[in-house]
C-alpha cells in the first residue's frame, strides 16, 4: 500500500507530499489542482511502461508542464504585503514524482538536457531527461536505505554485503531504469516495484455515449479486469458472476435501483447486457440504458472485478449519475476499499459526504493559495516525512 505520494514541479504543484490511507478521498474547489494530482500519478505510473517521456510530450513537453509560479513563494507574498513574482533561478528545472510504501519507496527526477554546443543541434533538444531515479526501502530516502540509484546514464545496486555494483553504464537519458535494468537477481526491488506500479488501475474514460461499445454485443472471453473504457462490459460482469463474488453484483445493482437485476446474454459467442426492471415485460438491452445506468454497471464491474489490484484511482466516478445514485456508488467503493488501496477524486458533494461519513475515509482537500496547490489544514510541520535525492 502507498503511504505517501509526493509530486514536485508540475503544473500548479510546487512541492506536494500527500499521505494515503486504504481509502482516499480527494477533493477541493474547482481550480484546485485536483486534476494536476491525478495527472501526476497517471505519469508515475508511466514509468513502469517506460513511457513517460512520450507521455509529457503529449502533454506538450516538460516546459509546458513544469510549475508556473516564482521558484519560491516567501512570507511576505504570502500576507499579502508584495505582489507574487519571480526572481533570478537559482534551481536547476526540475520535475519529480515519487512514492513511499509499506516496503519500499521510489522517486525519478526530470530536468532539461544541457546545451549541446553541436552544429546542427539535435532535434530532441526539447526532450526532457531523466536526471536521477531511487528505489529505498523504508518510508523514507536516506543513503543507508537506498537499493538501487540512477545518476544520468550509471544504474548501481547494492548488494547483499552492502557494496554497490553497476548494472549499467550506458542506460539513455530517455529510458527508466525499471524497463531497461530490472532483473531478478541483481535488481529484484525493482522488478517487484515495477510490477506493482504496473498493476495500477486508472478509470477516468468510461464510454457510455450513444456509440460506445458496452452499448452492443461484443465478443467475450473471461476478462476479471474491465478495460479501461469499459468495451467488455458484459464479458467482465458475466465473470464476476462465474468466477467472482455474485452475490455482491447482485446487491449492489439492487441497491442502486430496487427490484432491477442484471443479466448477460450470449449469442454465438457474443455477450450483450441486458438489464430488468420492475414494470418492464422485457429486458432493456445496452442500447436502450440511460448514459447514467449504464455508468454505474461499469462502475459495478470495475470495482467488483475479480482480480483486485494494489492501487486503483477513480477520476470523479459521479460523471452522468442521478445524485441519488451517489449513496450506492460510495458503499460500493467502501466494499472495493476492503481489497485494494483506493484513491477517489471527485467534486460531487453527495459522493464526498457518504464517503466522508465513512471513518476508514481519509479526506484530502485541495486549496490554491496564490495559485500553488496545498493540502487544506497540512502546515509544514504537519507534512509527511519525505525526501527528494539530489542531482
Amino acid at each position: 500500500m502507498l503511504t505517501v505520494l509526493a509530486v514536485a514541479g508540475y503544473r500548479s504543484i510546487r512541492d506536494l507530499a500527500v499521505r494515503l490511507r486504504r481509502l482516499n478521498l480527494v477533493t477541493g474547489p474547482n481550480g484546485s489542482g485536483k486534476s494536476n494530482l491525478y495527472r501526476a500519478l497517471r505519469l508515475l505510473a508511466e514509468t513502469a511502461q517506460g513511457r513517460v517521456i512520450p507521455w509529457l510530450a503529449r502533454e506538450g513537453g516538460l516546459p509546458s508542464t513544469l510549475w508556473a509560479g516564482p521558484e519560491t513563494i516567501s512570507r511576505a507574498m504570502k500576507r499579502g504585503e508584495q505582489p507574487v513574482q519571480g526572481g533570478p533561478r537559482r534551481r536547476v528545472v526540475s520535475l519529480r514524482l515519487g512514492f513511499s510504501g509499506d516496503e519500499f519507496g521510489y522517486a525519478i527526477d526530470l530536468g532539461l538536457p544541457p546545451p549541446s554546443g553541436k552544429s546542427p543541434p539535435s532535434p530532441f533538444t526539447h526532450d526532457p531527461e531523466i536526471k536521477r531515479e531511487c528505489i529505498w526501502n523504508g518510508p523514507v530516502m536516506r543513503p543507508s536505505t537506498l537499493l538501487v540509484d540512477r545518476r544520468g546514464p550509471l544504474v548501481r545496486a547494492r548488494a547483499e554485503s552492502g557494496e554497490w555494483n553497476v548494472v549499467s553504464q550506458t542506460l539513455a537519458t530517455f529510458d527508466t531504469m525499471m524497463t531497461e535494468c530490472a532483473d531478478p537477481r541483481n535488481t529484484p526491488e525493482m522488478l517487484l516495484i515495477r510490477d506493482q506500479i504496473r498493476g495500477w488501475r486508472f478509470y477516468d474514460q468510461l464510454r457510455t455515449d450513444a456509440g460506445a461499445p458496452a452499448r452492443s454485443p461484443q465478443i467475450g472471453t473471461h476478462t476479471p479486469v474491465l478495460s479501461h473504457d469499459g468495451a467488455d462490459l458484459a464479458a467482465a460482469l458475466a465473470t464476476i458472476r462465474e468466477i467472482g463474488d455474485s452475490d455482491a453484483l447482485t446487491e449492489s445493482v439492487a441497491d442502486a435501483f430496487p427490484g432491477a437485476s442484471v443479466s448477460v446474454e450470449t449469442d454465438n459467442g457474443r455477450f450483450e447486457v441486458e438489464m430488468q426492471q420492475p414494470g418492464l415485460l422485457r429486458p432493456l438491452k445496452g442500447a436502450e440504458l440511460s448514459d447514467g445506468t449504464l455508468r454505474y454497471l461499469l462502475w459495478i464491474a470495475a470495482l467488483l472485478t475479480p482480480r483486485p489490484p494494489g492501487l486503483m484511482v477513480l477520476n470523479e466516478p459521479e460523471t452522468s449519475l442521478h445524485p441519488d445514485l451517489l449513496p450506492a456508488l460510495a458503499r460500493l467503493i467502501m466494499r472495493a476499499a476492503e481489497r485494494t488501496q483506493v484513491i477517489v477524486v471527485s467534486h460531487a458533494v453527495g459522493l464526498i459526504d457518504a464517503l466522508q461519513d465513512q471513518p476508514e475515509c481519509h479526506s484530502v482537500t485541495l486549496d490554491k493559495p496564490l495559485g500553488e496547490t496545498t493540502v487544506r489544514g497540512v502546515e509544514l510541520l504537519d507534512r509527511p516525512n519525505w525526501q527528494w535525492p539530489a542531482r
